[in-house]
């Protein structure tokens, strides 16, 4: 089996959680590679793994095919740069960059070097972004009219992370850290808008960077799709509902996949390693015959993030399709560049 040697540019969260353990599992992937600036953290689980305390280190000496950017995103420009300069394949976190043109640039960078550049957009193997998708396919709601994609927490105080909360850090706050994930879903589904109108601001005050969103797009047909997010949500909304014009689905927002990590879970390649949900997560009202036919449903598809890096190994061996290509996130970039510029300028945005 071919082997792709990997190097993970951080230890943190991110790495700890979403990357090293599925690169550890997965028999196609050797992380060779780990950064850590003072700690030595990874030994423990992946004493295979050489340690460097810088990126520039890590890239000079390390012998790997593909880099994983898992950085603040205000870092990403700059690392991405570095690592297909040195003739390395990429994945980088979400959110891609802090704007268009620094993504437009990476993208450009990678097709004259011959190499791949994907976004670990992990929502998308996520049970219930599975479970709508299911459903949206199955044709029950007939035309979609109206949607809604929530991304609710409640943390009233501040974290302490200033990459995420300094209102004067270029790309921090929930419009790109969740707005990513709502976004690329939006898009997953109903493909691109025609324009867009946003609300975007600091629940926490003007010392926060915005911890609030709400943004209508506006797509042909009549269809509209409303994605927000706030951290003053105690009680959980639904996180999907999608109307259409013989039904509606209601989702609520059940996979656990980062929870079970954090916790210790071992994601096996080629099993659902993920425990089942106890209780129906949905609610699918639609008209059957002119007969209005009402259940509860839970979600059938386990979520696994191993997926992606499933999808990423058949690309590179295979040639089977990259996914979420970085050309393909920028579309996803520019929806949140326009959403900053419609609340600063309380109009509606043509994309």
């Amino acid at each position: 089996m071919q082997l792709v040697k990997t190097g993970l540019c951080a230890f943190g969260m991110s790495g700890k959680i979403f990357h090293a353990p599925f690169l550890k599992e997965h028999p196609g992937f050797f992380l060779s590679a780990v950064v850590e600036r003072s700690k030595e953290d990874s030994k423990e689980k992946y004493p295979e793994a050489t340690i460097y305390r810088s990126v520039e280190e890590m890239l000079e000496h390390a012998d790997i095919d593909l880099v994983v950017v898992n950085t603040p995103v205000q870092t990403h420009f700059e690392y991405v740069k570095m690592a297909l300069e040195a003739g390395k394949n990429v994945i980088v976190e979400k959110p891609f960059t802090v704007n268009v043109s620094e993504a437009e640039e990476l993208v450009r960078l990678a097709e004259e070097k011959g190499l791949f550049l994907s976004v670990y957009q992990n929502r998308r193997f996520d049970r219930d972004y599975l479970q709508v998708q299911k459903i949206m396919n199955e044709g029950k709601l007939g035309s979609i009219k109206e949607a809604e994609i929530r991304f609710d927490r409640f943390r009233t105080e501040p974290s302490g992370k200033a990459h995420k909360e300094n209102p004067d850090a270029t790309g921090s706050g929930s419009l790109h850290d969740l707005g990513s994930h709502l976004i690329d879903q939006a898009t997953q589904y109903f493909g691109f808008p025609e324009k867009l109108f946003a609300d975007v601001f600091s629940m926490k005050g003007k010392d926060f960077a915005n911890d609030y969103f709400e943004i209508i797009l506006y797509y042909p047909d009549e269809l509209r799709v409303r994605l927000k997010s706030s951290v003053f949500t105690k009680e959980a909304h639904y996180a999907y509902a999608i109307h259409g014009e013989k039904g509606s689905f209601l989702q609520k927002r059940t996979d656990n996949q980062e929870n079970e990590l954090a916790s210790g879970a071992i994601p096996e390649y080629g099993k659902e390693w993920t425990q089942p949900i106890g209780e129906p997560d949905g609610i699918l009202n639609f008209l059957n015959d002119n007969k209005e036919t009402e259940r509860v449903v839970t979600s059938s598809e386990a979520g696994n993030y191993m997926n992606y890096y499933q999808q990423i190994y058949e690309f590179i061996v295979f040639g089977y399709a990259l996914p979420s290509p970085a050309e393909e996130i920028i579309r996803n970039m520019k929806i949140i560049d326009a959403a900053l510029e419609s609340s600063n300028t309380e109009k509606v945005v043509y994309l």
